[in-house]
């Protein structure tokens, strides 16, 4: 067969564009929605819920095509080191002959898709897509290319997660910021996940040769450093997060054991064979741990609702008292 003829069979179709785009990952934005849910709870109700509605639709669609455009260019620019990985190395880029000016004009059209949309919503919403854009930047485009420096490749990711929070805040309201602890346990349980990702790949490759090759920073790393590593984010994102819910209501201190177990649930996860730890967008077929997150949900829903009168005098007896 001719080099014409490989290249013909291996022409990248439209539906590979679009693959590289990863809309099968937006399911990820749903992050934006605990912090819509609090700034609700703390802040205010809407005045009108038709924009609020509106708001809400375009918010979450300008986070999909802002997501997009940073897929887009981690695709293309990780196609060297994805020819490595068990099972990136059939991606689009890596499989197919896919031109460099159809994906920068794709990464073009999430961006301006992402930022119109963004308008719609407020300014310090537009601002906060624009530094989710940017950290991919950052993340992905040498000279700087976070990816590859070890232990910050997983802040620098997950720093995403704290992003998409300001992004549901910033959705309810545009003149207030949440409080920086939810902000930074955000921050730190998004690089916990991050981390336990990290595990999963590096035991399933098996080869920290072979791993290396794929991540540069998984040259410098180990399966013990991972997994410290991972404990270690997991401890800060539940000090943290404790402190805000201890701080803003007593009850929630009910849901801590059940957050706790959540983490850990999570970490087993990462053992199993093809770990869905590997691809977060998978997740949604773990059903034990699904289960626990509805669990954490309706225990929250109920919560903020329902007073403990032994958790009053418990606050009264112990803590600084809130002023509710």
């Amino acid at each position: 067969m001719s080099k014409q003829e490989t290249n013909n069979q291996n022409a990248a179709s439209i539906g590979a564009y679009v693959k590289i785009a990863r809309p099968d990952h937006w399911v990820k934005n749903a992050f934006i929605l605990p912090g819509l849910v609090l700034a609700l709870i703390l802040i205010q109700m809407p005045d009108s819920w038709g924009l609020f509605a509106l708001k809400l639709v375009a918010g979450f669609f300008a986070t999909c095509f802002i997501a997009s455009a940073n897929y887009v260019i981690n695709e293309w620019l990780d196609a060297e080191f994805d020819k490595y990985h068990p099972t990136k190395k059939n991606r689009p880029v890596v499989s197919q002959n896919m031109k460099f000016s159809l994906v920068m004009a794709e990464y073009a059209i999430c961006i301006v898709v992402g930022v119109g949309l963004s308008l719609v919503v407020n300014i310090p919403f537009l601002l906060t897509e624009l530094w989710l854009l940017v950290m991919g930047v950052l993340y992905n485009v040498k000279p700087i290319r976070t990816k590859d420096i070890v232990y910050l490749d997983v802040l620098s990711e997950s720093i995403n997660n704290m992003i998409r929070l300001l992004l549901g805040w910033f959705i309810v309201c545009d003149d207030l910021y949440p409080p920086s602890s939810i902000l930074l346990g955000y921050w730190l349980g998004g690089a916990f996940l991050m981390a336990v990702k990290r595990y999963a790949e590096y035991r399933m490759i098996g080869d920290p040769k072979l791993a290396g090759s794929y991540r540069k920073s998984f040259a410098k790393y180990t399966e013990e450093t991972l997994l410290c590593s991972s404990f270690f984010y997991a401890l800060c994102a539940t000090f943290l997060i404790g402190i805000f819910l201890l701080k803003y209501r007593i009850e929630y201190i009910v849901a801590i054991p059940v957050l706790f177990f959540l983490f850990c649930y999570y970490l087993y996860i990462a053992h199993k064979p093809d770990s869905a730890a590997q691809k977060p967008e998978k997740l949604f077929r773990e059903k034990k741990l699904m289960i626990l997150v509805g669990i954490l949900v309706v225990l929250f829903a109920i919560l903020t609702v329902v007073d403990i009168p032994v958790m009053e005098m418990w606050e009264t007896a112990f803590f600084i008292p809130t002023g509710r």
